[in-house]
C-alpha cells in the first residue's frame, strides 16, 4: 500500500509457490483513521481480499518511505533502522507497527486472517483453498490535499474513469506524483511533460499547482529538480550524509532535461492559454512557497531558470561545435527522460535535449522577455542576454540536428535489417519493403564523447514536433521512421518502440531488449508526445501538402496502435512478444529477464484525457 503523503508506504512479501496465487479483493478499500501506540493519528485505508492458494508464507514486511520498499523489491535488504518484527495478536491477527525513525507518528500493517488459520508467519488455507485477509495500513504522514473533479479537470475532458480515476490519485494541490507505486511523489520531468499535454483540460488552479510545484524545487542555480527525497526517506539521507535526524528534503538535480523543459511550457500557459495570460502577472508576483529559504517571488524563480538556460546555450550558439551542447552531468550514465544506465548506448549528447528542448527553451525565454512579463525580476545587466535569446535560438535550431545526423548505405541498412529480423524472430519483408530503394536515414539518439552518433533509432523526434517547427525534410524523416515496421522504423502490432538498435553492435542489441527498460519496448506516454507533435505541425499552414498526406497517414497508423493498446494505455510501458504472425502486448515486468517493474498508473500515460486525434 503507497500513500503519497510523505512518499510512505508499507508492504509485506510472501515466499514464492510453486503456483501463482490469484488474489481478489472482495470488500472495496475503505478509508480511515486509527491511533497509534501514544494516540497520535494514522491516515490509511482497510480492505478484504480472498487469495485461492494453499498457503502463504511472510518474507519478510517493510514499513517505511516508498523508497526503501523498492530497495527491498529490487536488492532484497532492508536499512537496520526501520526493521520491525511482528506481533500475533489473538492468534488470528498478524501487526506490523512503528513510530517514524525521528519519533513522529510512523506506520502500521495488519492482516487478520479471516478464513484459514494462521500459525507464526505462516497462514493456511480453509478448507475450500483459500485464505481470507482482512488489511489494514496506514501512515503518520500528515495528508496532502487533493485535486479532485472540477478543481482538476474542465468540461473538455471526456468521461474516461480509468484515466480520470489515475490522475485523480496522483495529483494534489502541493504536486503532481510521477506514478504509483513506485514513484509515488514529485518528479520534475513527469510533471511538466505531462501539464504541457495535459493543459487544455487541466483547470487554470491545476496547471498553476502544477508550474509551482516545480519553480518551488528549483536549486539557486536554477536547475529543475528531477526527483525529492521526503519524509523518512529524507531522514535516512541526512544521516548517512553525516547530519542530524532531519525529515527537510532533499532534491535531486541529475537530470538535465527538466532544466529546458520548464520555459517553453511556462510560456505555453503564460503566453499562449487566455486563461494563463490572465493570471500570469499574479502568479509571478507571489510568492513561491519554498520551505526554509528566504522568501522569493515566483518570477524570481522563473527568471533564475531563464538565466541558467541562457548562460549553458550561449556557447553552442557562438561557436556550434559539439563540445559546446549540453552534455550529462559527469561522472553520470543519464540524464534524461531514458534515464536507465543503458537508455543512452552510452551516448553523452542527448537528441531531444540539444535539437528540440534547447532551442525551444531559448524561444521560451526571448518571448517572455518581448512580452514584459519578466521586467519586475530582471537586473538592468542581464538584459543584454536575453534579449539574444532568439538569435540564441535560431543558431540551435539550425546547428544542432545536423550533428545528430545518421546515414546507413541502402545495403549495409538491408544486410543489418534481415540478421536483426532473424534473431528477433519478427519478419523483415515488411520493413524491407517500406525501406525502400534508398538509404536509411536518421537522426542519432545521442552523440558519444568524441561527437560520433549512436545509431539507436528514437522515438525522441517527438519532442521536435511538440516544440519545433521542422522544415519539410525535417517532418518527412520524423514520421518515415514512425510508420516505418520494426525492425526498419519504430511501428510494431503492439505499438511504437522508443529504441530501434538495428544499426548498432551486437553489444549495443544486446543492452536494448525488450526487456530493458529503454530498449525495444513502448511507452504510453511516447506515443503520446508524437500525437500530440503531430496534431501542432497539422496546424501549420506553411508544409507542402506532400508531407501534409505523409503526416495524416502516421496519424492514422499511429491512433490505430494507441487504440489497440487501451488496456494497457494508463501503465507505465510494456514489452511484446510475436507469435501466430503477429506482435502481441507482453506487462512489463512479467518476464524473469525484465529490467524492471511498471508502474500500475503513470502521471504522463493520462495524457491521453487531452491528447485525441484531431484535438
Amino acid at each position: 500500500m503507497a500513500f503519497p503523503a510523505g512518499n510512505s508506504g508499507v508492504g509485506v512479501w510472501f515466499s514464492h509457490l510453486q503456483q501463482p496465487a490469484r488474489w481478489e479483493v472482495v470488500e472495496a478499500p475503505q478509508p480511515g483513521t486509527w491511533p497509534d501506540a501514544k494516540g497520535r493519528a494514522l491516515y490509511g485505508i482497510s480492505a478484504r481480499v480472498l487469495i485461492r492458494a494453499p498457503e502463504l508464507r511472510i518474507a519478510q514486511a517493510v514499513l517505511s518511505s516508498v523508497r526503501v520498499l523498492r530497495d527491498y523489491q529490487a536488492l532484497g535488504t532492508v536499512p537496520a533502522r526501520v526493521a520491525v518484527a511482528p506481533t500475533v495478536e489473538q492468534g488470528r491477527r498478524i501487526r506490523w507497527a512503528r513510530d517514524r525513525i525521528d519519533g513522529a507518528p510512523g506506520y502500521r500493517l495488519d492482516l487478520e486472517v479471516v478464513a484459514g488459520d494462521l500459525q507464526g508467519e505462516r497462514i493456511t488455507a480453509a478448507t475450500d483453498g483459500t485464505i481470507g485477509l482482512s488489511i489494514t495500513a496506514a501512515s503518520g504522514e500528515p495528508p496532502l490535499t487533493p485535486l479532485f473533479g472540477r478543481s482538476l479537470l474542465n468540461d473538455a475532458a471526456p468521461a474516461d474513469r480509468a484515466a480520470r480515476n489515475a490522475l485523480t490519485f496522483l495529483s494534489y494541490q502541493e504536486k503532481f506524483l510521477a506514478g504509483s507505486w513506485r514513484f509515488n511523489t514529485y518528479f520534475g520531468r513527469d510533471t511538466l511533460m505531462s501539464v504541457r499535454l495535459l493543459m487544455p483540460v487541466l483547470t487554470a488552479e491545476a496547471v498553476d499547482d502544477g508550474l509551482l510545484a516545480v519553480l518551488r524545487r528549483l536549486s539557486d542555480q536554477g536547475e529543475v529538480a528531477h526527483e525529492e527525497d521526503i519524509g523518512e526517506f529524507a531522514i535516512l539521507d541526512h544521516l548517512q550524509g553525516g547530519g542530524s535526524m532531519s525529515d527537510a528534503p532533499v532534491f535531486n538535480y541529475s537530470m538535465i532535461d527538466g532544466d529546458y523543459m520548464l520555459a517553453p511550457i511556462a510560456s505555453a500557459w503564460l503566453l499562449d492559454d487566455a486563461r494563463g495570460r490572465q493570471v500570469a502577472a499574479t502568479l509571478l508576483s507571489g510568492g513561491d512557497g519554498r520551505v526554509g529559504e528566504h522568501p522569493t517571488r515566483t518570477g524570481d524563480d522563473l527568471v533564475a531558470n531563464l538565466r541558467f538556460v541562457l548562460s549553458g546555450a550561449a556557447a553552442f550558439a557562438k561557436d556550434p561545435q559539439v563540445s559546446n551542447l549540453v552534455g550529462l552531468k559527469p561522472g553520470r550514465t543519464a540524464g534524461q527522460w531514458r534515464d536507465s544506465d543503458n537508455g543512452l548506448a552510452g551516448g553523452r549528447y542527448p537528441y531531444d535535449v540539444n535539437a528540440a528542448l534547447v532551442p525551444a527553451a531559448l524561444e521560451a525565454a526571448g518571448r517572455l522577455f518581448a512580452s514584459g512579463l519578466l521586467d519586475p525580476y530582471l537586473a538592468e545587466q542581464e538584459r543584454p542576454l536575453f534579449s539574444q535569446a532568439a538569435d540564441m535560438a535560431k543558431v540551435w535550431r539550425e546547428r544542432a540536428p545536423r550533428l545528430f545526423e545518421v546515414q546507413v548505405p541502402h545495403a549495409a541498412a538491408v544486410e543489418a535489417i534481415g540478421a536483426y529480423s532473424a534473431r528477433l524472430g519478427v519478419p523483415a519483408p515488411p520493413a524491407l519493403a517500406a525501406l525502400g530503394a534508398g538509404d536509411a536515414r536518421f537522426h542519432a539518439v545521442a552523440l558519444d564523447a568524441s561527437g560520433s552518433p549512436v545509431p539507436v533509432m528514437h522515438s525522441d523526434e517527438g519532442f521536435a514536433l511538440l516544440f519545433g517547427q521542422p522544415d519539410a525534410q525535417g517532418l518527412r524523416r520524423a514520421v518515415e521512421l514512425l510508420i516505418r515496421p520494426f525492425p526498419a522504423g519504430l511501428m510494431t502490432g503492439a505499438g511504437m518502440v522508443v529504441a530501434n538498435p538495428v544499426f548498432c553492435s551486437p553489444d549495443v542489441q544486446a543492452k536494448l531488449t525488450r526487456s530493458a527498460y529503454h530498449g525495444t519496448v513502448i511507452w504510453s506516454w511516447q506515443q503520446a508526445l508524437f500525437a500530440a507533435g503531430l496534431e501542432r505541425q497539422l496546424k501549420r499552414r506553411d508544409i507542402p501538402a506532400e508531407i501534409r498526406s505523409q503526416l495524416l497517414q502516421a496519424r492514422k497508423i499511429l491512433w490505430s496502435a494507441i487504440d489497440a493498446s487501451r488496456p494497457m494505455s494508463n501503465s507505465e510501458l510494456w514489452s511484446w512478444s510475436y507469435s501466430g504472425g503477429r506482435y502481441r502486448m507482453a506487462p512489463f515486468g512479467a518476464a524473469a529477464t525484465d529490467a524492471d517493474e511498471s508502474n500500475a498508473v503513470q502521471l504522463w500515460s493520462t495524457v491521453y484525457l487531452a491528447v485525441r486525434p484531431g484535438g
